[in-house]
């Protein structure tokens, strides 16, 4: 029997890879009928479509290409309730991200249709782009690359007031240790940093050898650099505001690579005109993109990047192979290994 499989991709997991992962990793005799489409992102920004977030391109075209389907492989497409009511041959979505933001789990599991997604695809690259934000806003190299740019030589960074820090010797503390966080925690102990990290949900032998488990306060009071990689929920929104900030020792830097909502944005312009704050590295933001009058766009001292720590043509490769593979199990009767709504299943 022919299955006949979408392949959604984009500019960045293209349509063309999630084809070859899943020709490859697909069962021995299975006949497969692919089909491509490429949706806009990111030459055109994600959005909310019909009540998923993060998505790219629009119900209609994605309920012309699901037509007959049984299986679809995407980054960004959007699974809402109108798409999965037009296209009743839909089994199996997978979701190369590492969450399906853009997918009505409620919805998909009313119609019976498994969602799959790419849990850790982006940790390596998204580690090292922290790494990179650490170090350029631990030396202010935002501001001198910017001036020098201009013609500006900045030899006044010679002066003991203006100086960075090192990595060597510092206390960092890392607000989250999962997938991300304790790879940049392995690398900042292996420069010579001392580590300390808050994260309710990972045990002390989690980070035995690499760093030291400590309340949130203590992190804040004694950390010259804080990195954050928590996840947005109720509870961690808004987590580190002015209070908070304040309780960092003078001359502090603060790093955000996980989600905008974690941090007040206005709190840490605040503590940068102030100079409480030394430095600053951000590839999140709380709207995205960022505001042409935005605060952060002309506070001196902070290093920005556009939501890119994902970005790698290793993270595109990865994406398509975990769930192609996650396909190729559905194919074979297998369970999935990364559902996100088993009870369709029956698991």
């Amino acid at each position: 029997m022919t299955t006949t499989v979408l392949a959604a991709g984009d500019h960045f997991v293209l349509p063309r890879l999630l084809t070859r992962e899943l020709r490859a990793a697909a069962p021995d005799g299975a006949v497969l009928d692919v089909r491509e489409l490429r949706l806009p992102w990111p030459h055109t920004p994600f959005g909310p479509v019909a009540g998923v977030d993060e998505a790219s391109g629009t119900e209609d075209e994605l309920i012309e290409a699901l037509s007959g389907v049984r299986i679809c492989l995407t980054q960004m497409a959007p699974l809402t309730e109108r798409v999965l009511t037009a296209c009743p041959d839909l089994e199996l979505f997978c979701v190369s991200r590492g969450g399906p933001v853009n997918a009505d789990l409620d919805a998909a599991t009313r119609h019976g249709v498994a969602v799959s997604y790419a849990p850790g695809r982006n940790a390596v690259a998204t580690a090292e782009h922290t790494l990179g934000l650490i170090l350029a806003a631990a030396r202010g190299i935002g501001d001198v690359h910017t001036d020098l740019k201009h013609a500006v030589w900045r030899g006044d960074h010679y002066d003991y007031d203006n100086c960075g820090i090192e990595i060597d010797g510092s206390v960092v503390g890392l607000i989250g240790f999962g997938a991300i966080g304790s790879r940049v925690g392995r690398v900042l102990a292996a420069m010579g940093a001392e580590v300390l990290v808050h994260d309710p949900y990972v045990r002390p032998e989690a980070v035995e050898g690499v760093a030291v488990l400590v309340p949130l306060d203590e992190l804040l009071r004694r950390s010259r650099i804080v990195s954050l990689h928590a996840r947005v929920t109720d509870e961690t929104k808004g987590m580190v505001g002015a209070a908070e900030i304040a309780a960092m020792p003078p001359g502090s830097v603060l790093v955000n690579c996980a989600r905008g909502a974690l941090l007040d944005y206005d709190a840490v312009c605040d503590a940068l005109d102030s100079g409480h704050l030394a430095g600053a590295g951000f590839d999140v933001f709380p709207t995205e993109p960022v505001p042409a009058g935005a605060r952060l766009l002309s506070t001196p001292g902070v290093v920005l990047t556009p939501h890119i720590a994902g970005a790698s043509r290793e993270v595109a490769h990865k994406a398509a192979r975990i769930v192609a593979e996650d396909a190729a199990r559905y194919l074979r009767g297998e369970p999935l290994a990364h559902c996100a709504n088993p009870r369709v299943l029956g698991d």
